[in-house]
């Protein structure tokens, strides 16, 4: 074998170059699978990095949508029965094949060919004869055939049609009389009737739009005599305010990790947000109904949750707000501060709204108790049932007397009365109103206006009573119950007298009272009157 100078044969020379170039080529890709690494490293915390960036947008979209709940209600047009009314969308008749007539037979696919020349000297025009007759009645044949197809296919056609119209006119007789209950209930809406109004607010609470974990609970009743409806709403859950402010991705643990949103922000946000649903409902409200038959919104906020203490359900008052028309159509919602707004209009907030520190609510929410009932008193001539009005004075005392007693009172001394009620001191620890307690009855038929309620406050400091009581068969109006929720002072009217007789002395009356309807173009104000 060859050598070279050094002493190195080619092959060797061959062999190390082959090594050098394995090296080469080993560092180089080392090289490039260190760059791809690299590469890779860069890319997942790029990704982690959007990931963070994406989760903290969607806190922030969360947030925005939470601070524009009520900007967004004023952005909408009024909530109207317009909205309500059915379109049947009529489906369009579609016969398929049987639209499509089948062609009739031709003769002249069917006519033989007649026979040339030669063919008629060699018996050819006998045969044309024969086959023109086997080919006329075959012809024949199939055009009866069909005819009877076609029969067939009009009678088939005219019973699709006749079905597809008796759907379409289900359809449109069951859009009929949607509409048509649609119509009664708007003309009871005009004239204040307490289902139709229900019916209606309802509709409006159940159609505003909110943001996905809020939920869509809500009951409302509507006070012909007083031309107000309030309105039981749950509120929205805590955790709607997110606990943290975003995220960011931590590339020392390779995590992406929250950034905690500090527990003062989440319960101020937690109040903004309850104030500025109870603006946007009252917004909502107003806007959807007419003035004279809803003057005034109570809205009741209560949100469901676990007592911590006994592990039970509650659901307790967080915001109450009684608010007239016409001082709510007056602010520019757009620019107040919902939680200053409410105070204005005299709210009653929870102090603590996040921590649950519950409120008493201007109305307590009691369906049966709330509200006149229109069954036999409109006729209690003919009812068998004591009438409240026709009680005598001492009649009335003596009645109230026992039903205070029922409830827990423990003592119970007359006062003279110089007002054609009666006055009374009723003590108790375990009664509603606790302690010594003023009891005062108007036997009206009427109204029990302010200056009834005023006046029970000047006898309550005389007696230096704790609380006290008004009680009448016929009803209040809305500044009377706002003074008596600032003056310790329980108002009790006809419809809960009849309620709490029934359910303490088993006894069933009739208040005698029929609360006016709204007549268009009056006030329907009706001084309270002592009754007959």
């Amino acid at each position: 074998m060859a050598r070279s100078r050094n002493g190195r044969s080619e092959w060797e020379r061959r062999q190390a170059a082959q090594r050098r170039e394995a090296e080469r080529n080993a560092r180089e890709q080392a090289r490039q699978a260190k760059e791809a690494e690299r590469v890779r490293q860069q890319k997942y915390i790029e990704d982690q990095q959007k990931l963070a960036e994406k989760k903290s947008t969607e806190v922030e979209e969360r947030i925005r949508h939470l601070d524009s709940i009520l900007a967004d209600a004023l952005d909408n047009s009024p909530f109207s029965f317009d909205l309500l009314t059915v379109t049947p969308r009529m489906p369009t008749f579609n016969p398929g094949l049987l639209g499509t007539p089948e062609p009739q037979p031709d003769w002249a696919t069917y006519v033989p060919a007649p026979p040339g020349v030669v063919g008629k000297i060699f018996g050819g025009a006998a045969r044309y004869e024969r086959e023109l007759i086997a080919a006329r009645n075959s012809y024949e044949s199939d055009v009866t055939d069909h005819q009877q197809r076609e029969s067939k296919r009009l009678s088939a056609l005219a019973n699709a049609r006749a079905e597809h119209d008796r759907w379409a006119g289900e359809l449109q007789a069951k859009a009929s009389a949607e509409n048509a209950q649609l119509d009664r209930r708007r003309q009871g809406l005009e004239v204040g009737d307490a289902k139709a109004v229900e019916w209606f607010v309802s509709q409006v609470l159940k159609t505003a739009q909110y943001p996905t974990g809020f939920p869509r609970r809500s009951q409302v009743a509507y006070r012909p005599e007083n031309r107000d409806v309030v309105v039981e709403f749950e509120l929205a859950p805590r955790n709607v305010v997110p606990d943290v402010r975003g995220y960011k991705y931590i590339k020392t643990r390779d995590a992406i990790a929250p950034i905690p949103r500090p527990q003062t922000e989440i319960k101020q946000r937690y109040a903004q947000l309850i104030a500025r649903t109870a603006l946007r409902t009252l917004h909502e409200i107003f806007s959807a109904t007419p003035p004279a038959v809803i003057e005034a919104v109570v809205f009741n906020g209560r949100l469901s949750t676990v007592d911590l203490a006994t592990g039970k359900q509650v659901r307790p008052h967080l915001l109450s707000v009684e608010a007239e028309r016409s001082d709510f159509i007056d602010l520019v919602l757009s620019k107040v501060d919902p939680a200053a707004c409410l105070k204005r209009l005299n709210a009653l907030i929870s102090a603590n709204p996040y921590d649950v520190e519950a409120i008493e609510p201007f109305i307590a929410f009691d369906l049966k108790r709330f509200r006149f009932s229109e069954d036999m008193d409109v006729i209690s001539a003919l009812d068998s049932r004591r009438n409240l009005l026709k009680l005598t004075p001492t009649e009335f005392e003596h009645l109230i007397r026992e039903l205070f007693i029922a409830m827990g009172a423990e003592a119970w001394t007359t006062i003279p009365s110089k007002d054609g009620g009666i006055d009374a001191v009723a003590t108790s620890k375990n009664m509603f109103f606790g302690g010594v307690c003023l009891i005062q009855a108007k036997r009206w038929s009427g109204i029990v206006g302010l200056e009834a309620v005023h006046a029970l406050t000047g006898v309550m400091a005389d007696h230096n009573a704790t609380t006290g009581v008004l009680v009448t068969p016929s009803w209040f109006g809305r500044a009377s119950e706002q003074f008596a929720q600032r003056n310790r002072i329980t108002l009790i009217n006809g419809a809960e007298l009849k309620h709490l007789l029934k359910e303490h002395l088993k006894i069933d009356v009739i208040t005698g009272v029929t609360p006016p309807r709204r007549v268009r173009g009056s006030d329907n104000t009706q001084t309270g009157r002592p009754g007959p």
